[in-house]
């Protein structure tokens, strides 16, 4: 039963059109995309600006060439762990291959180098060039980077390695995984879609408060009220 006519039909119209705004925004009206792909694609295409790190990680890095090192890494399979010591080899290390396991001897920095030149490359969403180097798929290469690093990491935490195994963790980290989760997103400064962005964050309030006070509304055309004893 409707208590109070006004405020319940005010709810029912405020509702009524959240609904159909909803409806389009799910729906691919934004170039083949609905509003939160597209939005997403929008920040985005905005924070890779700012989550380029690969130049302070290098700086890092840097310190180790020189310095050998040999680790054994335990991979997922065979087919991997063939796939992996690639990286390795063009970093000129050498590569004794069993199975899923991986005997890596060589200059760590050298390594570390070969890693974010890969990252780099994807960063810039250069696939190509890191398909021509390895032969296989990027996105695979930038993966067997990351599991590579993970197994490092183990490796020379056992053998009490402790600053070699910081480097790699950053390394993954801040490279590796940045360069694999923006690969193929275009970088956009803030300013030049700074409308786009405004209208956005005043929308995501205004929406929700649309919604906040239609509920209300309803409810208070019902006749539901909070009982103050």
């Amino acid at each position: 039963m409707i208590a109070r006519k006004k405020p319940f039909y005010s709810g029912a119209i405020m509702m009524f059109i959240f609904a159909v705004v909803l409806i389009t925004i799910f729906s691919p009206v934004f170039g083949d995309k609905n509003g939160l792909e597209y939005l997403d694609d929008l920040y985005n295409s905005i924070s890779k600006g700012s989550a380029y790190y690969i130049p302070k990680v290098k700086q890092e890095t840097d310190k180790f060439k020189g310095k050998s090192i040999s680790m054994t890494l335990d991979l997922v399979d065979k087919e991997h762990a063939q796939q992996t010591a690639l990286l390795f080899t063009k970093a000129g290390a050498s590569i004794e291959l069993s199975a899923n396991k991986l005997e890596v001897t060589g200059d760590f920095g050298k390594i570390l180098d070969n890693c974010l030149n890969d990252a780099d490359s994807m960063y810039g969403n250069d696939g190509k060039t890191v398909v021509g180097k390895y032969g296989y798929n990027e996105r695979q290469v930038l993966y067997n980077w990351w599991k590579a690093c993970k197994e490092m990491d183990k490796d020379l935490k056992r053998q009490k390695k402790f600053e070699e195994a910081t480097v790699v963790t950053t390394l993954k980290k801040k490279a590796v995984e940045t360069s694999y989760n923006y690969y193929k997103v275009e970088p956009q400064k803030i300013t030049d879609r700074l409308g786009v962005v405004v209208f956005s964050l005043v929308f995501y309030v205004l929406y929700t408060m649309w919604y906040g006070f239609g509920i209300m509304y309803l409810f208070e055309g019902w006749g539901l009220q909070l009982d103050d004893h």
